[in-house]
């Protein structure tokens, strides 16, 4: 199941997110996927709010993963510096998807390597401010009403 949705600002990207996030539940994996400057990490910041976290959220690009807490633990991890995920590399990615909702933005690094994700995320750039956000589930209760 496919739902496309348009954002005109931050704050609308993350009340999409929230709503998204309501559905999630422990162990569950999020992939968000977006240019640059796309609001991947807003996307994400509004999901973290939904389940509680009130820690910053800010991208971990430098630093690879982040874990907050909340009422549901979130881990966010960023793949923009992988090429590719090997074994090693999954030893150091793997403890974040232990009792957590996991969102990963830039998945394609990791594409054979991560758990399955229960919702995929496509922010698009649609000029200034504007968004296409696009969720992709399996599951179609999950995309039901999040616009």
């Amino acid at each position: 199941m496919r739902a496309v949705l348009a954002s005109a600002s931050a704050g609308e990207t993350e009340a999409i997110a929230a709503r998204v996030a309501a559905r999630l539940e422990l162990g569950d994996v999020v992939t968000v996927s977006g240019e640059l400057g796309s609001g991947k990490t807003t996307f994400v910041r509004g999901a973290c709010r939904a389940l509680g976290v009130t820690a910053p959220v800010t991208s971990p690009t430098f630093t690879i993963g982040h874990r907050y807490e909340g009422r549901i633990d979130v881990a966010h991890l960023d793949l923009y510096r992988y090429d590719g995920v090997s074994e090693a590399d999954w030893g150091d990615l793997e403890p974040y998807f232990e009792g957590a909702v996991v969102f990963v933005e830039w998945p394609e690094a990791g594409r054979a390597s991560l758990p399955p994700a229960r919702i995929a995320v496509s922010i698009q750039h649609a000029g200034e401010d504007q968004r296409r956000i696009e969720l992709t589930s399996a599951e179609a209760a999950l995309l039901e009403d999040v616009e």
